[in-house]
């Protein structure tokens, strides 16, 4: 998670929110890289709802000062004046869960994202965290459970999602000996806001970092080798293009890849996005993002 990979999707998530006691609202950009390599599921669910607009306009329902910032329910937006909401705000969501995905690669490191979950392993829907910290802790080899699945890691933004996890709370819980916190927790006195989530891109050949290396004819879970992929890939972007498929300038129809059948078609601009190598700090682990 250190390095970013050419074709690796970005997110940018732009938030508005009153960091404390008489202070002055706050605006910024949090901008995430996702591995579709190593999660290819949970980054497909992730990608559908930020193009379906599911994130935008709700608030950040849960901050715990050296554990997590949670958002992702889309029944957490205001009713009239904030903290007025509705009553399942914190435990909502689509309806539509998927399984629980791990890989050597990816750990809670400090700006890991990863999805929230109920007792169910497989119980993820569209509730996502933001370690602040480092939270070891909740990948599985620390666990009795199966652990939680991250799938990207702040690239910048860092700032806002420190500031984020300080804004003054109805209880004010800290990462410290939590154990499994139930999804009122940690409610911000003032609204965190999500003004929207979108895609940004993908990382440029240029500014990637790092490189997937995978033997030829290694098999991966969809049964292609990521070698095999891109070149279908490749193929299938070429056939859309010589039959009249959309080009203009540095805008490219990007594969979104997924397990077992092809993924959807996401318009994505090549950016520049340079990796940032987020310092790691000392922190307790907490465990239980829970989406109720």
């Amino acid at each position: 998670m250190d390095y970013s990979y050419a074709g690796n999707p970005v997110i940018v998530i732009d938030v508005d929110y009153q960091p404390g006691h008489f202070q002055s609202n706050q605006q910024g950009q949090i901008i995430i890289e996702m591995f579709p390599m190593w999660a290819p599921i949970t980054v497909e669910n992730m990608v559908q709802h930020v193009e379906e607009g599911l994130y935008d306009g709700i608030f950040f329902h849960r901050v715990i000062d050296d554990f997590v910032t949670q958002a992702g329910d889309p029944t957490c937006t205001t009713v009239g004046v904030y903290p007025a909401t509705f009553l399942s705000c914190g435990s909502g969501g689509t309806g539509e869960t998927i399984p629980l995905e791990h890989d050597v690669n990816l750990s809670h490191v400090d700006g890991a994202i990863g999805m929230a979950r109920g007792q169910d392993p497989d119980s993820a829907d569209s509730q996502w965290y933001i370690a602040e910290t480092e939270a070891h802790g909740l990948d599985p080899e620390n666990r009795d459970d199966e652990g939680y699945a991250t799938f990207g890691v702040v690239r910048d933004g860092m700032s806002h999602v420190r500031a984020i996890a300080e804004v003054p709370t109805s209880d004010e819980p800290t990462g410290t000996g939590i154990q499994n916190p139930f999804a009122s927790a940690g409610r911000p006195m003032y609204e965190v806001h999500i003004s929207s989530v979108r895609m940004l891109g993908v990382i440029a050949e240029e500014h990637a970092t790092g490189q997937i290396d995978e033997p030829v004819g290694q098999e991966s879970s969809s049964g292609l080798g990521w070698l095999s992929f891109w070149n279908i890939s490749f193929l299938f972007g070429m056939i859309v293009f010589l039959c009249g498929g959309y080009w203009s300038g540095s805008i490219w129809s990007v594969f979104a890849p997924s397990t077992g059948n092809p993924g959807s078609l996401i318009n994505a601009k090549h950016v520049p996005i340079p990796a940032v190598l987020l310092p790691p700090l000392e922190g307790e682990d907490g465990q239980g993002p829970g989406a109720s």
